[in-house]
């Protein structure tokens, strides 16, 4: 890894939920692994003793116009096995979530909540203690064939330390495009980052929430929208929003890398994603720079939040795979390659959210399919 320690981007970075599997296509590796791996992390983090919260979720209509999406959604959750979803009225909502204004919610009592960097330091522990050795602030530069002199470059100087394997997988995130290219297969899907920006509520406002609130997604728009998310340590993020970032590991309004963002604006896809979505992109712009904008699409579902009781708070960058037609690659995505290096490889190419929910399924699929491919 390029960093210094475990769950230094994505993971560490995220909102801390652990989903239970609603919003996916029914029959996706999305649907089926969210489902396979809530019920998995539980499991995980009652046998570690890493404290969870199952807080719930709702997903709450305000408009009449999201009643049939939300009914929608629910018959979704129900094709991809999610116990337990129930549709609920305003009075309920309200004996669930006092502060929330809403028509209907759906209602997901296993929704919860985890800190994913103990849980990913736990994982590092447990392979650590099954013999495997985490090299930390190694960034790959190349892959190649082992030479019989390959400890020095052709010139005879030292390179660096070279790790040797027979098979590689590679989970890379923000990099998983450039780390495929590297091995000598498709640079396609691009990854092009978007941060989400949170707000936080003031520690004196956090009884307003109690457990997750969502709002019923727009499908004309590629992104959930802003939630109330409470954390286990008691304070309640709101957001996150999502613009694009001008570097892959840029968590700051200004961080900016010429190389990433050239990348990124030279790409034909991105540029259909973006003329297809004008409107909802300068809207989250706005949002970006304006704190009263983004109080106001909040007090759709909590009326009493007003912009003092909010505080700018931390920011992700989430690595979204886009085609080449301007499509965010919606489902996890695992491929490899052709020749010498690429038929040794097994790239993870595509994992956002809910792939740290989905975590310990989706470990159990790379295994299987490591062992198919690699015949071992």
């Amino acid at each position: 890894m390029n960093q210094s320690w475990e769950s230094h981007h994505q993971s560490g970075h995220n909102s801390g939920v652990i989903h239970s599997g609603i919003y996916y296509k029914p029959g996706s590796l999305k649907a089926k692994l969210c489902v396979q791996g809530a019920a998995l992390c539980y499991e995980y983090c009652d046998q570690k003793g890493i404290p969870y919260k199952r807080c719930g979720k709702l997903i709450v209509a305000v408009e009449q116009d999201e009643i049939p999406r939300l009914k929608a959604l629910y018959e979704r959750g129900l094709q991809n096995n999610v116990r337990d979803l129930k549709l609920i009225g305003a009075k309920e909502i309200k004996a669930k979530e006092p502060f929330c204004r809403g028509l209907m919610a759906l209602d997901s009592p296993h929704t919860g909540i985890v800190n994913y960097k103990q849980v990913a330091q736990s994982y590092a522990e447990d392979f650590q203690e099954a013999g495997g050795t985490i090299f930390t602030d190694f960034e790959v530069t190349n892959m190649e064939m082992a030479k019989e002199s390959s400890s020095e470059s052709e010139d005879g100087k030292a390179v660096g330390e070279e790790i040797y394997c027979q098979h590689i997988v590679t989970c890379a995130g923000l990099y998983s495009d450039r780390l495929s290219e590297i091995s000598g297969c498709s640079p396609e899907p691009r990854i092009v980052p978007f941060r989400g920006d949170y707000l936080v509520l003031k520690p004196e406002k956090c009884y307003m929430v109690k457990g997750n609130i969502y709002p019923v997604p727009n499908p004309r728009f590629p992104f959930l929208g802003f939630h109330f998310t409470p954390r286990m340590d008691g304070s309640v993020w709101l957001g996150p929003n999502a613009v694009l970032a001008f570097k892959r590991e840029g968590y700051r309004l200004f961080d900016f890398s010429t190389g990433d963002f050239l990348d990124a604006v030279t790409y034909s896809g991105l540029w259909k994603l973006v003329l297809r979505n004008l409107s909802y992109g300068l809207g989250e712009m706005y949002r970006a720079c304006f704190l009263s904008a983004q109080v106001k699409q909040l007090q759709k579902f909590i009326p009493e939040v007003t912009i003092n009781d909010v505080l700018r708070g931390p920011s992700g960058v989430r690595a979204q795979a886009l085609d080449t037609d301007g499509n965010l690659v919606d489902d996890f995505v695992f491929d490899g390659g052709s020749g010498d290096i690429g038929s040794r490889v097994l790239h993870v190419r595509n994992a956002p959210s809910p792939a740290a929910t989905s975590s310990l399924a989706i470990a159990k699929m790379i295994a299987d399919e490591v062992k198919r491919r690699f015949e071992l």
